[in-house]
């Protein structure tokens, strides 16, 4: 059941095929409204893409997801609209030459330019300043970012933040246009554990309120809603199934286990195997349509 505020989000065999393999498959999910979900793997397991797709900005290639009821791939204009963009690295980083008031100026500019009513375009300056102030205030406190802790204020150049600082200054940007579906990249990533918990603590605090959250990271907590990825993941189910080849008799003597891998051998299939993962991953990134 969906709700005005958040977006129930379901997928049924959703995948991923990308020129070099798949780099998500059969990935099932049914979140309520106001969820807060994780994307868990390791990076280069396609966590990014199946972020990207759920929410709109990267087309699937085999079964389904419905997002506030609108199913994916077929309706991703419609998901797009409901569905807003936290840090995602070469889809939506912020701008390092501006400062933070002005980021979020243009990002309020841009959220009624493109998303909001075309009569809001229409009203006297003034009541569109104090709406845009109301908005960024709103947003800001959601985030929990305070200008006034930030060295010089609003006027803190975007590149002196910290890492926790730019997370929260992204999820305002992203919660100007009040959306059903907030998604991020990389949650954890150059976190301490500390601040680790205050993101989680961020991320439950928006979902509390109503918005459906969607978070990429290498390792949710436990009270979450967790989708993993994964090489193991990726591989086609036919593989699986494929019949195993009849065992040659064993010969005599040392060469009785010379068709056993050796440790090292292992280990580069392995790594050989990773590395064609996290490059399906990145050309799948690269190719693929996004908003």
């Amino acid at each position: 059941m969906d709700s005005p505020h958040g977006a129930a989000v379901k997928a049924e065999s959703f995948g991923l095929k990308g020129p070099r393999g798949w780099v998500f498959r059969g990935v099932r999910l049914d979140a309520e409204p106001g969820s807060l979900i994780a994307v868990e793997g390791p990076s280069g397991s396609g966590r990014t893409c199946l972020l990207l797709a759920l929410t709109g900005r990267m087309k699937a290639t085999e079964g389904h997801a419905e997002v506030a009821g609108h199913r994916l791939p077929r309706h991703m204009t419609a998901v797009r609209r409901v569905a807003a963009l936290g840090p995602v690295t070469g889809v939506n980083e912020l701008d390092q030459s501006l400062t933070v008031a002005e980021q979020l100026r243009e990002g309020a500019l841009l959220q009624r330019r493109y998303e909001g009513p075309v009569r809001a375009l229409l009203r006297p300056r003034g009541e569109r300043r104090t709406g845009t102030r109301a908005r960024i205030d709103a947003a800001l406190a959601a985030a929990g970012l305070d200008l006034a802790t930030l060295p010089k204020g609003p006027r803190t150049s975007v590149r002196d933040l910290e890492r926790l600082e730019a997370v929260r200054l992204s999820v305002a940007i992203a919660l100007l246009g009040a959306p059903r579906l907030l998604a991020l990249d990389d949650l954890d990533l150059k976190l301490s554990d500390a601040e680790r918990a205050e993101a989680w603590t961020l991320l439950r605090s928006i979902a509390a309120a109503g918005t459906t959250v969607l978070a990429v990271c290498s390792e949710a907590p436990d009270d979450v809603t967790v989708l993993r990825t994964g090489a193991a993941e990726a591989e086609p189910a036919a593989e699986a199934a494929k019949p195993a080849q009849a065992a040659k008799p064993a010969e005599a003597g040392p060469a009785a286990g010379a068709d056993t891998k050796s440790e090292e051998t292992e280990e580069t299939e392995e790594t050989e195997e990773t590395e064609d993962t996290t490059k399906g991953a990145d050309d799948a990134l690269a190719e693929a349509g996004r908003a």
